[in-house]
């Protein structure tokens, strides 16, 4: 018999929840940067020994790729639970870097509580909501040493150290360790729900294609009085490049990159269109007068169903105080493309590197350098593990799941499917307005213990699922 939400939260310890959890968020777990490498080997540790203490079999294991050693893994199991599934929960623990230092209102490394909410890197992406899971299973066995019950699943961890730079040893690991990772589902916490009070079931995510555009002009900087109007311009050719991806309809005008597009279906259209979403508070809410895109689709279309093309970066030319009247040598951008079922970024990476040299004017050189990529997702709404998801979000909000897509992308989720073929299960705890990658990242506590009872319930109802069905 499944134990009530009530008596759920009656056994759940929110202060020591709390504890454990700023411990790990003062671990300045930052996978870019070299210099924090024996601060990644502390996080993991501290994961392992917390997993271990729970009676779970745990460890923490090298990786590498590309010849050289990665971050670890902190792999864990409890498999008391026979004829039950096999839940496999991933998260990981190394952290964006936390410059600007200047625009944070407290330490990044030393968590703080605001207005009832944790402020810290990594609070909510993705220490905060992994290590819901761990509070989660530890009051299932709270629960278990008074009633005399084991999990009600089968439960491992895959916690990794290097999510925010791409995961590049993960993919050799899921190899490698294949038959020891099996599960029925796979359960990740790595987003966001729908608003803040809306518990939410994410089944989609938006593959991506990041590129960089690189353009050559003359062979050193040269002075614009003596060749200006003569030599060709970089920066002006990069412009003129960027102004030329999209059209003024909101599309994309490279050739063939919505061939294959999954359109969304009327169903889909109405549940979102049912979603309490407003143009004007999320334009407000970022602080800009509108919200341009694709014509023809809603906001929430266009940010989860729809491919898009963004550049997240510029550079050339003279970037000091005052002036330098320079014609720079080189210039160049970086490029998302957000892609949606039906597009594989491998072939839409291709497209764009055939379409920017003939676009390009006279006198340049053009480079297009991919960069790194990820398959988009959707999982099926009829699934059991859905179902399951709804009932457990259900007893811990007291109103049904709503159910959307990510504009995001988790580039690992579709190495999953591939190499270990279990389903994906995404149940957020965060909001995008905890501003994860951004200076003063936090997580309602709220959010933080609901995150913990969310997961105790899902494994509860995880366990009344048939396997096979």
């Amino acid at each position: 018999m499944t134990t009530s939400q009530t008596d759920l939260a009656a056994l759940h310890d929110r202060q020591q929840a709390e504890r454990e959890l700023f411990d790990l968020l003062r671990i300045p777990s930052v996978s870019a940067d070299p210099t924090h490498t024996e601060d990644m080997g502390r996080a993991a540790e501290f994961l392992r020994a917390k997993l271990e203490s729970l009676g779970f079999a745990a460890r923490v294991d090298a990786t590498e790729h590309s010849g050289k050693a990665g971050h670890p893994v902190v792999y864990a199991e409890r498999l008391e639970a026979p004829g039950k599934p096999t839940v496999l929960i991933y998260g990981h623990y190394d952290v964006q870097p936390e410059a600007p230092l200047s625009e944070w209102v407290t330490p990044p490394f030393e968590p703080t509580v605001r207005d009832g909410r944790i402020y810290a890197r990594g609070s909510t992406d993705d220490k905060g909501q992994a290590y819901a899971h761990i509070r989660g299973v530890e009051l299932l066995l709270s629960q278990g040493q008074t009633e005399g019950t084991p999990l009600p699943v089968n439960v491992k961890f895959l916690l990794e150290g290097e999510e925010e730079v791409g995961s590049p040893s993960l993919a050799a690991y899921l190899q490698a360790h294949a038959e020891e990772l099996g599960a029925d589902v796979i359960v990740i916490s790595d987003g966001s729900r729908f608003a803040p009070d809306v518990p939410t079931v994410t089944y989609g995510l938006r593959g991506l294609s990041y590129v960089e555009i690189l353009v050559q002009g003359a062979n050193r900087d040269l002075h614009s009085g003596s060749y200006g109007g003569a030599a060709p311009n970089p920066i002006n050719a990069l412009a003129e490049i960027i102004s030329k991806l999209k059209d003024d309809h909101g599309r994309v005008t490279i050739p063939g990159f919505y061939d294959g597009v999954e359109e969304l279906t009327p169903e889909e259209r109405e549940m979102w269109a049912r979603l309490p979403h407003s143009d004007e508070e999320f334009a407000a809410s970022i602080g800009v007068p509108a919200l341009p895109g694709e014509e023809g689709y809603s906001t929430l279309e266009r940010l989860w169903a729809r491919p898009t093309l963004d550049v997240n970066g510029i550079w050339g030319g003279y970037q000091g105080e005052g002036s330098k009247t320079v014609i720079a040598a080189k210039a160049g951008a970086k490029v998302s493309m957000r892609l949606v079922p039906g597009q594989d970024p491998e072939r839409v990476t291709r497209l764009i590197q055939e379409y920017v040299p003939t676009i390009a004017p006279q006198g340049v050189k053009v480079e297009v350098k991919a960069l790194h990529g990820g398959q988009p997702v959707k999982v099926d709404l009829d699934s059991p593990f859905i179902k399951a998801a709804d009932r457990a979000l259900t007893r811990v909000y007291g109103k049904p799941a709503a159910f959307s897509r990510t504009g995001g992308s988790i580039p690992i989720v579709a190495d999953f499917r591939r190499i270990l073929g279990a389903p994906v299960l995404l149940v957020d705890f965060g909001l995008n307005e905890d501003a994860p990658h951004s200076p003063n990242e936090s997580f309602a506590l709220e959010d933080y213990h609901n995150g913990v009872l969310t997961s105790a319930a899902l494994l509860q109802e995880l366990g009344l699922q048939e396997l096979g069905k």
